[in-house]
């Protein structure tokens, strides 16, 4: 099956996290509207400048440049102090929502994320409907954006969020290299530093595409291994693997923005299975069990709601978890237009971990073993291959048209 991959980069992550934070806490401007950055302390003009805005970058300041030289292009710049609980906290949040969409995500810094969607695109979207929904709601709901490139491999995703910046989706599937990215300066291409690009610029070799064209023996023979492995990323090869965090999750959760606006209560609550599904067999996966259960919802204003549940004793039914779901939302639901739904369950224990109450009714064994038939069956056979009969229109709901 070939694989969806998604690398999302936050656009001047320290400066745009200051300026959410900041904002939070009541300043009346956002910096990152003004010349400004992240660096040392402005009083002694020590460090170097770790983020910029968009306004400083016109001024020619550069990453990784010192403070002084920053200040002399533009005195009238404005220095802020790290803070990296501030930043820990963000990278956090923005991982928490990624893993509504994948369990397969790689920090590749504290500001970038693989993401491996292959298994996990709902039947009707694409990985680029995914990375535009991730786009969105990064920025609606936490405040900041983000680059995202969408490939089929690592190497590949990641050089197509590295495209023009900020607040971008790019794609580069393999078909697109030659057209996307061969016509790039070598210096652009993943792993290729200042040590390296002065003896490919002796070889002749400036552009991708001069890089990939050169005989991998040749390169082999100058670099060593090194020459093999920049010669299969500038022909687009990489098998590597996204290698997910073995920690538990602290929550599992998935959404969904609806293609149009929509008032029917019972053609939300199919699409509300259709999640819960999705929910359940990844918290199946992981052997988990939940103990409360949480729905959200926006409307056609951009107005969030959200509510939750406790479970009398912890569970990983998806029946059990659907019904209290779908209790929620009717709470929740006025009858207006809805844009997007989505469930969380949260508070997660392991099977080992769980404490049964005396008065609490052990879980139903034939819904236990339909769940885990279920579970074999997708497995098998792929997440959509097998689904529950009231989830059967789940595809014209989706199509929807008023």
């Amino acid at each position: 099956m070939e694989r969806k991959i998604l690398h999302v980069d936050v656009n001047s992550a320290f400066l745009s996290w200051t300026a959410v934070d900041m904002l939070k806490q009541g300043a009346k401007i956002d910096i990152r509207t003004i010349p400004a950055i992240i660096g040392g302390d402005e009083e002694k003009r020590k460090g170097i400048v770790l983020a910029k805005s968009i306004p400083a970058k016109k001024y020619g300041i550069q990453t990784a440049e010192p403070i002084y030289f920053a200040k002399q292009k533009c005195p009238k710049l404005q220095i802020y102090k790290s803070n990296f609980r501030v930043y820990h906290y963000y990278s956090n949040a923005l991982y928490d929502l990624l893993h509504e969409y994948t369990d397969k995500i790689e920090r590749f810094s504290i500001d970038e994320c693989f993401l491996d969607i292959t298994d996990f695109i709902p039947k009707g979207k694409t990985d680029l409907q995914i990375a535009y929904e991730i786009q969105t709601r990064v920025k609606q709901e936490l405040g900041f954006t983000v680059n995202i490139g969408v490939a089929q491999n690592k190497v590949l995703a990641k050089m197509a969020s590295d495209f023009e910046k900020p607040d971008k989706v790019h794609t580069l599937y393999v078909n697109e290299i030659s057209s996307k990215m061969w016509k790039l300066p070598v210096s652009e291409l993943l792993m290729v530093g200042k040590r390296s690009l002065p003896k490919l610029e002796l070889l002749g070799i400036k552009t991708i595409g001069e890089l990939a064209h050169t005989p991998k023996e040749l390169l082999e023979n100058q670099f060593g291994k090194f020459g093999k492995m920049i010669w299969e990323y500038a022909n687009g090869i990489d098998h590597s693997e996204v290698i997910s965090e073995p920690e538990e999750p602290k929550s599992i959760g998935n959404s969904s923005t609806l293609p149009q606006d929509m008032k029917e209560l019972e053609k939300i609550e199919e699409i509300l299975l259709a999640l819960t599904e999705q929910t359940c067999y990844r918290l199946r996966k992981h052997q988990l069990l939940t103990h409360t259960v949480g729905v959200q919802i926006k409307n056609k204003d951009f107005k969030m709601y959200s509510h939750q549940k406790s479970l009398s004793t912890d569970t990983d039914s998806t029946k059990i978890i659907y019904e209290t779901a779908k209790q929620i939302l009717k709470e929740m639901f006025q009858g207006e237009p809805i844009r997007l739904i989505g469930i969380k369950v949260d508070k997660l224990t392991t099977k080992e971990r769980q404490q049964i109450s005396l008065f609490d009714t052990p879980r139903n064994e034939k819904q236990q073993k339909l769940d885990q038939t279920l579970d074999k069956l997708k497995e098998k056979y792929g997440y959509d291959a097998v689904t529950r009969a009231g989830k059967m229109n789940i595809d014209e709901i989706m199509d929807f048209k008023d």
